[in-house]
């Protein structure tokens, strides 16, 4: 994890890769759309001196993601990993019937990856950091150092809102995401138990109930029946509220026939 990512953006550093992608015109906007920010500090009626800002990408700008991306998209890859990156969050993935030469792959790239930063002045955040085995094996795996600090192991982790467990069950993800659901199922109960017609109240399941525990379906719908029972479940829960369906409607055709 890249700590405040959008903050700590060099400004030099960015100008300078920036002169490398883009047309003389072009690199002059964005350079003058950087340079020449300041701020100050107020409290209560005190206002401190003008200070020259050298980092950081606007808030709340379009630009700002794209700018993000030119800053960090000289950072280093391997042939014997894969980089996963969205945003400030990144992923090292590497594969091997031996662990330890699995380990070593990462660490080679970790050890990159933090020379890099260092050059760019780019924060590292270690304590968010985590290491997880994707394995069956109850073999010791060496733990990763990531500026001198050791990353810790972890049986699961969550990597763009999945969960995932080191024997890729998806347990851990399917529980909770059934308690998120649970949450805004209880939020938006009084509305689907009113007199809104039967399409509204779908609607609503749909947009802002649904889309919570589906997110992601792709990767975790092959997972085993028993893991996805209790999405299957809480779905069944929250129809039946919806419909006030009788006791002696089965889920299968309240399912089917919404």
């Amino acid at each position: 994890d890249i700590s405040q990512a959008f903050d700590r953006v060099w400004h030099d550093g960015l100008l300078f890769k920036l002169k490398h992608f883009l047309l003389a015109p072009y690199y002059l906007i964005l350079k003058s759309y950087l340079e020449n920010r300041s701020f100050s500090v107020r409290i209560n009626n005190s206002i401190s001196i003008l200070h020259s800002i050298g980092a950081g990408v606007p808030q709340e700008s379009d630009l700002s993601p794209l700018l993000y991306n030119v800053y960090t998209s000289d950072i280093p890859s391997t042939n014997n990993t894969i980089l996963a990156t969205y945003a400030n969050d990144t992923a090292i993935l590497a594969s091997s019937s031996d662990a330890n030469v699995a380990s070593e792959y990462i660490q080679s790239h970790l050890n990159l990856i933090t020379t890099w930063a260092n050059n760019w002045r780019i924060k590292i955040n270690e304590t968010k950091s985590v290491q997880i085995n994707f394995t069956l094996r109850r073999n010791e795996i060496p733990p990763l150092i990531l500026n001198g600090t050791c990353i810790p192991i972890q049986s699961s982790t969550k990597y763009l809102g999945i969960t995932l467990d080191k024997i890729l069950t998806w347990s851990h993800h399917t529980k909770s995401k059934r308690k998120q659901a649970n949450i805004r199922l209880h939020l938006l109960r009084p509305i689907l138990k009113s007199k809104i017609s039967l399409a509204n109240k779908m609607l609503i399941y749909k947009s802002l109930i649904r889309p919570v525990w589906s997110y992601g379906i792709q990767i975790w719908g092959p997972a085993k029946p028993s893991n996805i029972r209790p999405l299957q479940s809480f779905q069944s829960i929250a129809l039946r509220i919806i419909t006030n369906a009788p006791w002696y409607l089965t889920n299968q055709n309240l399912q089917k026939d919404l």
